[in-house]
């Protein structure tokens, strides 16, 4: 059970991350909601969860590679359902690792340029 909440935290890491990268795209929060039905929504019915990938067309299934959700739907499937350990998901943990650093990356670089173009 601590193997999957170390998962959930580390998909809430990558989904906030993610967040704030659209929160500094946007230029209004009615701006925002529309990007985040635009971008979440697709997010978590194409993740997996919902339906298999593999009945996906193959550039649905490559493009939600680099999406959180993806990653935390194989880890919790693997893990809930089949008891695996972290020898099994550490490619998923890595992945969502990976996911949040560059979207945390992007969206500090945004950030800092914004408030540095306000002052």
């Amino acid at each position: 059970m601590l193997l999957f909440l170390a998962g959930a935290a580390l998909c809430l890491f990558a989904t906030t991350s993610m967040g704030i990268l659209m929160a500094t795209v946007a230029r209004s929060m009615p701006q925002f909601g529309m990007l985040a039905i635009l971008i979440l929504l697709p997010m978590q019915l194409l993740s997996g969860g919902s339906t298999p990938r593999e009945s996906m067309p193959r550039f649905a299934q490559d493009a939600m590679l680099a999406m959180p959700s993806t990653d935390f739907v194989a880890l919790g499937q693997a893990i809930l359902f089949r008891g695996a350990g972290i020898d099994v998901v550490w490619p998923q943990f890595l992945a969502l690792a990976v996911i949040g650093a560059v979207f945390f990356a992007i969206s500090l670089n945004r950030f800092r340029r914004t408030i540095g173009a306000m002052t």
